[in-house]
């Protein structure tokens, strides 16, 4: 498990998926190999006298328990003591959680929400969603040799993702009080652009910044979480 990044399993996902299940069961040196690719879109592999760099534009998908046990900041009693959940959690570095755009916390589900009537949006409505989203990038980009968000520069950033008054108080207030990081600003602006493309909208409202910066607070919640060297 220690050196499977090493073995081109990184390229091999190349305008693909790279699934992590267990992320903090990795070695945290094999882990932080992904800090790299994930923001060039390539990986450079020596081997004796040989360097080869390849390229690795992937979409990275992990998960991951809150603790060894599972149930830290749940309902349920965790046995872990602070000690073990810190060791745990540190596995994830900052910089590398740092590139992760959205970060889902999953509850346990209640029954009374597994036998809920309430009509939920089928896989069907969700696939034209998308499918719309990615035609209305691929229309935006146009002509400029890229074809979505994730794909967007510093200075397409600027052009595309532009703000009014009210957004940029929103995000200044998120970046004071969690204490974001430069390049979080620019992950929170394209999925901010994302989510105003699932809703057909031109320019990027408040609800879809609050949405983004939602998706960023993750390790606020767990205090040291990543913070261990």
């Amino acid at each position: 498990m220690e050196n499977f990044l090493n073995h081109g399993e990184i390229s091999l996902s190349h305008y693909g998926v790279l699934f992590l299940d267990e992320l903090p069961e990795f070695n945290r040196n094999t882990l932080e190999v992904l800090r790299g690719p994930l923001e060039d879109g390539e990986i450079t592999i020596g081997r004796a006298a040989q360097v080869l760099t390849y390229p690795c534009k992937f979409m990275l998908v992990a998960s991951m328990n809150p603790c060894p046990c599972g149930f830290y900041g749940s309902e349920k009693e965790c046995r872990c003591s602070e000690e073990s959940i810190k060791r745990y959690l540190n596995k994830i570095s900052g910089p590398l959680l740092d590139r992760i755009d959205i970060q889902v916390e999953v509850s346990s589900i209640k029954y009374e929400n597994l036998d809920s009537n309430l009509m939920e949006e089928n896989s069907e409505q969700i696939r034209k969603r998308v499918n719309n989203a990615r035609n209305i990038q691929k229309k935006r980009y146009e002509g400029l040799g890229i074809f979505s968000n994730s794909e967007l520069t510093p200075s397409l950033i600027e052009k595309f993702c532009q703000l009014d008054n009210s957004g940029k108080s929103i995000l200044k207030n998120a970046f004071d009080k969690l204490g974001l990081s430069a390049r979080a600003y620019g992950r929170i602006l394209k999925v901010s652009r994302t989510i105003a493309d699932l809703d057909e909208s031109k320019n990027i409202m408040p609800n879809h910044l609050l949405e983004a910066i939602q998706y960023r607070s993750l390790d606020k919640k767990y205090g040291n979480f990543g913070k261990g060297t």
